[in-house]
């Protein structure tokens, strides 16, 4: 198991080093500089330029990009925010606290609506139920997360005044931007569960236990759901991981001060340091979530648990 963990670590890498050009690359390619960031516009340009120059914002843009790998990797050093001065990892830490809380509630009760409707829907095949729940299941699916965070907003901030609109002041200020992120994440998993119970289903072995009459929930609870359990479980870490990432929108919609939000200030300033540090961050966070992952299917499965040992 531990040849495999190291194999795993070890194919991030170049993941994330694609990660990092990329989005170096994009910064590098948007207009302004960080002289002019720093200093204002109102600067003398010399003063800009020996900024640049200091900086080695002025190099060739692969000179920059090495040496910013060269920091990372030598000395571990991220730089600091054009607009604070302060190391990019204060700013990162002290926001992701409310990322991973939305991401983490997200995931918990996307994946507790997917789950139980999906294995409803499997065991209800072509019933009024389960037409009734694959029509809303592609219904939000198909909504703009945008949107419905929107419209949430307007109907239980705004009109009935039962939720705060923004901000995370309380456990209440996390409810509709999880539901925001939370339904449509739910209709994926509930059509992923449905499709993996039903082809499980109709497995011969299950066939078998109901001919020897093991009762119908132990068939669909011990027999069914743990072998469909392996790509429910992959798309439990990827939701999970996409939250991570994926709730800048969601985060700008209703004002949180998360990791998304920081990225998106940080990206209209052209704050390159944070932007790069954050996007790292989360790229690294997605790789362990889907390492711990891959590591749970042994523990579902004991076939590949032995694959692994042998």
């Amino acid at each position: 198991m531990h040849k495999y963990v190291v194999k795993r670590i070890l194919m991030t890498i170049p993941v994330l080093l694609g990660a990092v050009f990329l989005v170096f690359a994009i910064m590098q390619l948007t207009p302004g500089d960080p002289g002019t960031l720093i200093l204002g516009i109102t600067a003398k340009p010399e003063d800009i330029a020996a900024l640049n120059h200091r900086l080695g914002a002025d190099l060739p843009f692969f000179e920059q990009f090495f040496n910013y790998l060269k920091g990372i990797v030598l000395h571990f050093d991220f730089g600091s925010s054009y607009r604070s001065g302060k190391p990019v990892f204060d700013s990162i830490l002290s926001r992701f606290p409310t990322t991973f809380r939305l991401a983490l509630f997200t995931m918990l009760l996307s994946s507790l609506i997917g789950i139980s409707l999906g294995i409803v829907s499997a065991v209800k095949q072509y019933s009024w139920l389960d037409n009734l729940l694959t029509t809303l299941a592609m219904f939000f699916s198909a909504m703009p997360g945008f949107w419905l965070g929107l419209m949430l907003m307007v109907l239980f901030s705004l009109k009935l005044r039962w939720l705060p609109f923004g901000g995370v002041d309380s456990w209440k200020s996390y409810v509709l931007p999880v539901i925001t992120l939370s339904l449509g994440a739910a209709a994926s998993q509930m059509r992923l569960t449905r499709s993996t119970m039903l082809e499980t289903i109709r497995q011969d072995y299950i066939r078998t236990a109901r001919s020897k009459g093991v009762p119908e929930k132990k068939v669909i609870w011990k027999h069914a759901l743990r072998n469909a359990l392996l790509p429910v479980v992959t798309s439990m870490g990827m939701n999970f991981g996409a939250s991570l990432g994926g709730a800048v929108i969601v985060e700008t919609v209703f004002g949180m001060p998360g990791l998304g939000m920081l990225i998106v200030e940080s990206i209209r300033q052209k704050d390159s340091p944070v932007v790069m540090a954050a996007t790292l961050f989360l790229a690294v966070l997605f790789c362990l979530v889907m390492l711990v992952v891959d590591i749970l299917y042994a523990y579902i499965d004991p076939r590949i648990k032995a694959k692994y040992q042998a």
